[in-house]
């Protein structure tokens, strides 16, 4: 064995036996922090022992930068290190000096060291740092492994006496809100990076980086001692960065490289290393937790007490740096506007008088200019977390405080998030704080709990605003109207502020809504609006994504469950917000335009208007006839393929789809040939796509088939017979594709597609298993399948609910079309990576049960991902 085998060998030994204390379950934060030690000292020692080998010894310097120049070393962090040169020596003009140091690197790398390597000289480091404030932050940090001390101090001297403290203060802040941004800004992201992201480790790097280069000190004693934080802040400090510490260390253990991102598929594995386990749902008890979602709510908890130091010991040491010139401006007797942000009269203000507290958000809310808190006040309010106990909850002048924030004309979305972010909602609403962190493992959500509700509550706020009234024009009219704004910012609130106790959250959460409204003396009949919004916040969704919305009793029996016009304009806007609020990816327009239409057609029934389905026909067939004058067809050019159609099919499709169809088809009546057209959707993006041909059994299975292999989404379906028994199906699709740069290619690749797809005879090919994406693989959703007759019992309803996955639909379809089922209506939501499907269907099966039961277990062996 050579002496680099025999090296490599030993490093790897000890570097083993250190990683066990980190992985044992007991270890902790202090055990922690001496292994991330002991790990840096053990590769000095491997380093020092190659620089000797390589025969580089004075007039060098060997030093440690960046996180390794900290003296602490993560299990697959790389080690950076530089070698610094004399100025007037390089190894572009020493061949010598250049096999020295290639051979010293090359070592570290046959020893197994994962080096990341600089070679500068004095003058070169100087320069670099100039130019760049990464490298200026690693050498920030720099410390000598071996070689030249007298080099490494003559370093030192030049590299801080050429440090510019503010320009490197408004460097790093500047980089951290990039960085921040880069994570949407939120330290609740659900894969959070517990390194980068915000309330990460490297905030707290940020503080201590321009504290040393300010020279305010090194380390969190030295910040204490120069009065830049608090002995019990530095605590709170330490015990938070300890765990980020603990878990970015046994992420690299279980991931077995440098992994930094708390993933789904690590979340679970990183939690049973802390001890937490996942019990099996016990029905006497109404939690269910698993053991990712307490590892991830005690994460958030950290991240969050590290945001709000970051933010006081920043603007603490903002303030040393520039002090102010200007005498703070009055606000009254409690705050000063201090260059902007809201500055406590006095250090003590919130012990003397807790009513303040609130009072903090209000003059926020409502004082013209001020863009924040000072770093006196978030100090003050930090430190007053214990007075917002149960007397202080239930003080009629806190709860006042409150309520006029929630009706306060402006400002409510930033004086809540703020709130949160101050820890002061999740205090005085102790409901809330139940909440904050919180996951929601639905392949829905994006966002914990807290964040989702704030999200919703903004979301409603937008709809009163006239600058966002393009968003959501329809929206933004039915608020207009509307007289009580913090009604809904209320429902907002509390709409899904039960969520994780077990049970229905929606009627726990009324529960918790007529509590506050009772508290803070809310008028019953807005109490009343408050508890049915809460109640009913899923209702309007689920009907208008679910059911037939052209069958007047579907709009009669919501209309009745509504009540009035007032409740379901209130309902339509919550149910808009709550959408929005779950994910970016959950909104659509097809989406948007099935809510409002659901929302015109039960305003219409609750105005006195009883549902007429012949007037409506009619109505439709007269708009359609205008449209279609405008396309300049032959007289009467409708009537061959309206001559063939019933009233369902006039009841499903708006005037515009009846004239585009008619425009189309007038001339292929009757054809042996499939018709396949597709155009722009109308309501927003993707394609609508219109199928005409011969009816067959599995014509609905082939088409989405199709559309699989195509890689398009289906959104809807309206599928339709004729009296001669063609199939006139329209779908509207959606793809990843760009649909602006190669729109007029798709359609015509679609149309020519999809007819020769239709016209092939023989068995349906099997379908494809699809990759699921890597949340459906760590929160897997157990499939279901609903069978039951309408109210008419003359159709069925067919609901499933699955993880996503390609190729999905198409196995529902060939199932159907195995049993003879025709499809009339297919509704399909996709929520995040959860589809929640609905088929109107009919056929002699149904009628029996043993088939029923056949049908039902097929679909099921159908949906496992």
């Amino acid at each position: 064995m050579t002496e680099l085998q025999a090296l490599r060998a030993e490093y790897r030994a000890h570097k083993a036996q250190l990683l066990q204390t980190i992985a044992a379950p007991q270890s902790t934060g202090r055990a922690v922090r001496k292994v991330l030690q002991r790990m840096s000292q053990l590769t000095d020692s491997v380093l020092v022992r190659l620089w000797q080998q390589a025969g580089l010894g004075e007039p060098f310097a060997l030093l440690a930068v960046g996180g390794f120049g900290r003296g602490e070393l993560f299990p697959h962090s790389d080690v950076d290190v530089l070698v610094l040169l004399p100025d007037g020596q390089s190894p572009e003009f020493d061949s010598e000096l250049k096999k020295k140091i290639e051979a010293f690197i090359g070592s570290c790398w046959d020893v197994g060291l994962e080096i990341g390597s600089s070679v500068r000289t004095l003058a070169d480091c100087l320069a670099e740092a100039e130019k760049d404030v990464t490298v200026q932050t690693a050498l920030l940090e720099c410390r000598l492994i071996t070689g030249n001390q007298a080099l490494v101090t003559q370093f030192q001297q030049a590299f801080f006496a050429a440090m510019d403290p503010k320009a490197f203060f408004v460097a790093k802040t500047l980089e951290m809100r990039q960085r921040h941004t880069k994570f949407e800004d939120t330290p609740y992201s659900l894969e959070p990076n517990c390194k980068e992201s915000p309330g990460g480790l490297r905030d707290l790097q940020v503080i201590l980086w321009v504290a040393k280069a300010a020279g305010y000190g090194k380390d969190w004693a030295d910040l204490a001692a120069s009065g830049l934080a608090t002995d019990f802040e530095v605590k709170q400090i330490q015990r938070n960065e300890t765990l980020l510490l603990l878990i970015r260390a046994r992420l690299h253990l279980i991931a077995n490289r440098r992994e930094d991102r708390l993933i789904f598929d690590m979340q679970t594995a990183v939690a049973e290393s802390f001890g937490y386990i996942t019990l099996a749902p016990d029905p006497n008890k109404r939690n269910f937790v698993r053991a990712s979602e307490a590892l991830m709510k005690r994460y958030y908890w950290a991240a969050k007490a590290v945001t709000q130091l970051n933010q006081i010991l920043l603007l603490n040491i903002e303030e040393r740096l520039n002090p102010s010139t200007h005498a703070p401006r009055r606000i009254n007797a409690h705050f000063n506007d201090k260059a902007g942000m809201i500055d406590v009269a006095s250090d003590d203000l919130y012990r003397r008088n807790p009513h303040a507290i609130l009072e903090t958000f209000l003059i926020y809310q409502t004082t013209v200019g001020v863009k924040g808190l000072s770093a006196r006040t978030l100090r003050a309010l930090y430190n007053a977390r214990d007075l917002m106990d149960a007397k202080f909850r239930s003080d009629p002048v806190n709860r006042a405080t409150f309520l006029q924030i929630m009706q306060a004309p402006e400002g409510i979305t930033h004086a809540m998030r703020l709130m949160n972010q101050t820890s002061v909602l999740g205090r005085y609403l102790w409901v809330f704080r139940k909440i904050v962190g919180q996951m929601q493992h639905d392949l829905f959500h994006v966002y914990t709990v807290d964040q989702h509700i704030l999200m919703v509550l903004r979301n409603a706020r937008r709809f009163f605003m006239g600058e966002h009234a393009h968003e959501y024009p329809f929206c933004s009219q039915l608020a207009s109207g509307w007289d009580k704004p913090w009604i809904l910012y209320v429902a907002a609130l509390f709409h899904d502020i039960a969520k994780g106790r077990g049970g229905d959250h929606s009627e726990l959460g009324v529960d918790e809504a007529r509590r506050f409204c009772k508290q803070h003396g809310i008028a019953a009949e807005d109490s009343q609006l408050i508890e049915f919004l809460v109640g009913e916040h899923l209702t309007m969704s689920r009907i208008a994504q679910k059911s037939d919305l052209s069958d007047p009793e579907v709009i009669a029996a919501f209309a009745k469950r509504v009540g009035n016009e007032r409740y379901l304009t209130a309902l339509y806007l919550l149910t808009v917000a709550d959408i929005r609020g779950t994910s970016p990816k959950v909104w659509n327009a097809w989406k948007g335009k099935l809510l409002e239409d659901l929302y015109k057609y039960t305003a219409r029934v609750l105005g006195g208007r009883a549902p007429d389905p012949d007037a409506e026909v009619e109505a439709r067939k007269r708009e359609a006839l205008v449209m279609i004058a405008l396309y300049a067809m032959p007289f009467e050019a409708h009537k061959p393929l309206w001559d063939t159609l019933d009233v369902s099919y006039f009841m499903r499709h708006d005037a515009a789809d009846i004239a585009w169809h008619t425009k189309q088809l007038s001339r292929h009546v009757g054809t042996p040939q499939p018709i396949v057209r597709a155009r722009r959707s109308p309501v927003g993006e993707g394609l609508q796509v219109l199928v005409y041909t011969q009816d067959q059994p599995d014509l609905f299975a082939r088409i989405c088939g199709y559309f699989d292999q195509g890689g398009f989404s289906i959104l809807d379906a309206r599928v339709h017979t004729t009296h001669q028994g063609y199939a006139l199906d329209t779908f509207q699709v959606v793809t990843t594709a760009d649909m602006d740069e190669h729109y007029r290619e798709m359609t015509s690749l679609l149309e020519t597609g999809l007819s020769q797809a239709i016209a092939e005879a023989g068995p349906l090919p099997a379908p494809s298993r699809g990759r699921v994406s890597r949340r459906v693989k760590s929160f897997p959703i157990a499939p279901r399948v609903s069978l039951k007759p309408d109210e008419k019992a003359q159709r069925w309803l067919l609901n499933i609910s699955a993880s996503d996955r390609l190729g999905l639909l198409y196995s529902v379809a060939r199932v159907l079309a195995r049993h003879n089922i025709v499809v009339q209506l297919a509704k399909v939501a996709t929520l995040g990576e959860r589809v929640e499907d609905t088929f109107l269907i009919h056929g002699p099966q149904l009628q029996h049960n043993r088939a029923q039961i056949e049908i039902e277990t097929e679909l099921l062996d159908a949906l496992k991902a």
